[in-house]
């Protein structure tokens, strides 16, 4: 496999392709204390966290606004998780002031180790050809010599996609198979991402939406039935009186001169109804984004605060979002 640099997505996705995810590093948290630490921190039941499953999660201010979107991967007797590396510095630092509470637990950079993107069922059936069937749906994960692969979730347009978590050497089979997957820029799993209506924080969006904004518990990352954890009042609230009146939408942009940033406002006319969340530009021209939409907005002739000449359609996602029925209750 070899590393490649573009700013902008191929349309279509090509598959199968491979994509080193240099935007993301990976954390080990290790020690006697690291379920105890982290399910008072995280929106899933730790105890979910398996060998064979490898949940998403998030971890909210007590207000219950996200300020980590992640997945948690269990590697022995420690977790794996991911983080955006622009906000892993600030992330670990905030983390380990919880974690002071647990003697010899610890929360590092694994420094070594990456995260690489599979498109397309082909790509993983090189690297397991006989063991795909242990993933089956989004979270079944496997471990292999050197690492773990994670079924993701598909695109809306049924695109399968998997994450190899490299955390040591691979094996000479491996790490020959995975050379001859062709690769891809990290554009085009970003434009993944968005096409599976997966979000990603950044600078300008950590702390502004509690995780249901973010479809968070449609890609499995909201365990509601689980004990306290900070942020849990709010995000329960939320779910259980059903007082979601915005939510994660898909959106094809176009002539748009510039790419919809995220935190940039969706505009109604002259009223501001979202929030840019992520946007990905293709190199046919046209952009993808994902943003935070009141549910009695999202239809209408919306367009980026940056460029009022673009034009936004919507675009499917592969989950349904039921809250989006529920309009009658108080804003949030």
């Amino acid at each position: 496999m070899s590393d490649i640099e573009s700013p902008l997505a191929n349309h279509p996705l090509p598959q199968p392709r491979c994509v080193f995810i240099s935007d993301r590093v990976m954390v080990r948290i290790s020690g006697p204390g690291t379920d105890k630490f982290l399910q008072g921190q995280f929106s899933q039941q730790i105890d979910d966290v398996t060998q064979g499953h490898s949940p998403r999660a998030a971890a909210c201010t007590p207000k219950g606004r996200a300020y980590c979107l992640t997945r948690l991967v269990r590697d022995g007797d420690d977790i794996l998780m991911e983080l955006p590396a622009d906000l892993s510095d600030g992330t670990v630092t905030h983390l380990r002031k919880y974690l002071m509470l647990f003697r010899g637990t610890s929360m590092e950079v694994e420094s070594d180790a990456r995260i690489i993107g599979l498109l397309g069922d082909a790509a993983v059936e090189k690297l397991l050809p006989e063991g795909t069937g242990a993933l089956a749906v989004a979270g079944d994960s496997v471990k292999i010599n050197g690492g773990h692969v994670i079924r993701t979730m598909d695109t809306a347009e049924g695109m399968a996609r998997y994450e190899l978590w490299q955390t040591g050497d691979l094996d000479t089979s491996l790490q020959q198979a995975l050379a001859d997957i062709p690769a891809a820029p990290l554009a085009d799993w970003q434009a993944s991402e968005i096409a599976a209506g997966v979000a990603l924080l950044t600078a300008a969006t950590t702390e502004s939406f509690v995780p249901q904004m973010l479809n968070w518990q449609h890609v499995g990352g909201i365990h509601f039935k689980k004990g306290c954890y900070t942020g849990q009042e709010v995000i329960a609230r939320m779910h259980f009186l059903g007082q979601l009146k915005k939510s994660l939408f898909r959106y094809t942009c176009s002539d748009a001169g510039t790419l919809p940033a995220p935190g940039e406002s969706l505009l109604d006319g002259d009223r501001s109804v979202g929030n840019v969340v992520n946007s990905v530009g293709f190199s046919d021209g046209h952009s993808e984004i994902l943003a935070v939409v009141r549910h009695d907005a999202a239809e209408k002739s919306l367009v980026p605060e940056s460029a009022s000449d673009a034009v936004l359609s919507l675009r499917p996602l592969p989950y349904s979002v039921p809250e989006r029925e529920k309009t009658d209750t108080p804003d949030t």
